[in-house]
């Protein structure tokens, strides 16, 4: 019997998940992928694409070529999931599956803190880190801010790298004597779910620099006629580039379907990632995974990229009796540039009680030249 699975978004675990069943899979079952943009960018590269490393086409590939792996490629908008019939609809057309696998990632929400897109650019997105290229190639001196509006974000290192490669690049510019920059933060430590040990290194990384650091800060709204930033606790702060990380949240397509809790996201079997609903699957950022320390796994993409080679594994296996099942262990890494080419790396046990066992190495060039080779093998052997 010929069989379909359906993978709802091609960011970095919709990819992995849909080439690794190609792979398993016989010729004769159909792997769709669907995805509203038509282009894929490797997203760590942001980084830097904002200090002028990287344009935004040494990092970016035509999502169509997907079909070279034998996988089916649809471009469109999500706008309708029936987890109970494994059922979507997409760009107007309605397909249904033997199994659905549903890595949409998370949307942004800025204008949920009022000013906030107005005011500041985002970095996570690719006009945001292209905007922020621009803004540095002509900022004569100043006040940066840096700032995350809500305490849970995907990529937990990203804008404490953002603050490091911006202080490298005034640095060679010569202007980091005529430059003030802050971090303001809604977390109570960079990276809290690593741990103390390595919310420590990461400070220390940042107020080394000469970046003062403010936990615990929460984004109220940002005025952008007077550049001026309000916080809860009744703090300010004023600025002349903002650079900040948006609050996250679910697709409206995802919770409109019932498949999220009240955390806003999806929950799913912290080992197979399977949903409350029969052969359908969530994976990446989009799912909430409780720890024992309270917190849920932190959003990145080294734990989506691993989550869909389990849900392909447990696919194919269900599907052929081939191979053995798998569990997702919660191991991650991260590496976290710190400029000057060089960078750290973050790696533990997520999984680990009664708190996630996280390591840092030292930054060096090899850990900086290890994710250059990262991105090149990404870009290379997936499209």
């Amino acid at each position: 019997m010929d069989r379909t699975v359906l993978v709802l978004g091609a960011g970095i675990g919709g990819i992995v998940a849909a080439e690794t069943l190609r792979e398993l899979l016989p010729a004769s079952d159909r792997v769709i992928a669907a995805d509203r943009a038509g282009q894929h960018f490797f997203p760590p590269s942001l980084l830097w694409l904002m200090v002028g490393e990287r344009t935004p086409e040494d990092f970016s590939r035509p999502l169509d070529r997907l079909h070279r792996h034998g996988i089916e490629f649809l471009r469109g908008d999500v706008t309708r999931i029936d987890p109970a019939q494994r059922e979507a609809e997409i760009a107007g057309q309605s397909l249904r599956a033997d199994a659905l696998v549903v890595a949409l990632g998370a949307e942004y929400a800025p204008g949920a803190i009022p000013g906030l897109a107005e005011a500041g650019l985002c970095i996570y997105t690719m006009e945001g880190a292209t905007a922020i290229r621009d803004a540095l190639a002509r900022f004569p001196g100043g006040r940066i801010v840096v700032l995350t509006a809500a305490p849970q974000y995907k990529c937990p290192a990203a804008p404490y790298e953002t603050a490091l490669l911006v202080d490298s690049y005034l640095r060679k510019r010569g202007l980091r004597e005529k430059t003030e920059i802050e971090f303001f933060a809604a977390e109570p430590r960079p990276m809290f779910v690593a741990g103390p040990e390595m919310g420590a290194a990461v400070r220390g990384m940042i107020e080394t620099r000469g970046i003062p650091y403010h936990p615990e800060h929460q984004v109220k709204d940002v005025d952008p006629a007077n550049r001026r930033i309000s916080f809860a606790n009744g703090a300010s702060a004023e600025f002349d580039l903002l650079l900040y990380v948006p609050p996250h949240r679910a697709p409206a397509v995802v919770r409109e379907a019932g498949l999220t809790n009240e955390s806003g996201w999806v929950p799913v079997d912290r080992h197979t990632l399977q949903t409350q609903f029969d052969n359908v699957f969530a994976l990446g950022d989009i799912t909430t995974i409780p720890l024992k320390m309270g917190r849920p796994l932190p959003k990145a993409g080294v734990f989506a990229h691993g989550q869909a080679e389990v849900v392909a594994h447990n696919i194919a296996h269900a599907w052929t009796g081939k191979g053995a099942p798998r569990q997702f262990s919660g191991e991650g890494m991260c590496f976290i540039e710190t400029g000057d080419g060089r960078a750290g790396l973050g790696k533990g046990n997520f999984y680990a009680e009664p708190t996630p066992q996280v390591e840092m190495r030292s930054p060096s060039r090899f850990w900086h030249t290890g994710k250059i080779l990262y991105e090149k093998q990404w870009l290379y052997r997936r499209f």
